[in-house]
């Protein structure tokens, strides 16, 4: 058969090239469908080997379990963080800062039978606690303290007191810092 010149142009190019480009695109796209078959029956057997079987029946429910006890821990975990605003809002308000000095409050005694003792709570509000030990007996004054400051004038022991006491947060940060720094060796 004679092809004539205006059959041979397709939009303007020959059809020869329209053709080989084609065949091309055919070739190519075949070994890509080869290449996803054969990745498709890889994990087709994979697959198969992982179900069958008791143990790949069980596969799901397992998955299942395993959901519905990550639910049961999401669930715990918000009532766990509601108990601790709780219970942190409730030691906020708790004397947990204490400071304590004992002292001779007469030259004639010793043994520092007397002391004074801060209790404050995270707003450095509470109470100075003083027990004077003398020969006749023990006398106690209690002074209240808001926010660090005392409305009764305090004795030196009773300052140091809250000063030990209102200082107590800096001491425990120390002693967590140093804690971090020790190194255990485990044989």
């Amino acid at each position: 058969m004679i092809l004539t010149t205006a059959a041979t142009n397709v939009f303007g190019i020959n059809l020869e090239i329209v053709v080989i480009v084609f065949f091309v695109l055919i070739v190519i796209l075949a070994v890509i469908l080869a290449f996803t078959i054969r990745q498709l029956q890889s994990i087709t057997r994979k697959y198969y080997v992982v179900m069958s079987g008791k143990k790949g029946m069980d596969l799901e429910s397992i998955i299942l379990t395993r959901f519905k006890e990550m639910d049961k821990v999401k669930a715990n975990a918000k009532k766990v963080t509601k108990e601790h605003r709780t219970f942190k809002a409730h030691l906020d308000s708790c004397y947990n800062k204490i400071g304590l000095v004992k002292f001779d409050a007469f030259s004639d005694m010793s043994g520092e039978l007397s002391f004074s003792i801060a209790l404050l709570n995270d707003e450095n509000s509470g109470i100075v606690l003083s027990a004077i030990h003398t020969k006749q007996g023990c006398y106690t004054y209690l002074k209240e303290i808001i926010q660090g400051e005392s409305y009764v004038v305090l004795s030196e022991e009773e300052k140091e007191a809250l000063k030990k006491a209102e200082t107590v947060d800096d001491m425990v940060k120390g002693m967590i810092e140093n804690a971090e720094d020790i190194t255990f060796d485990i044989d």
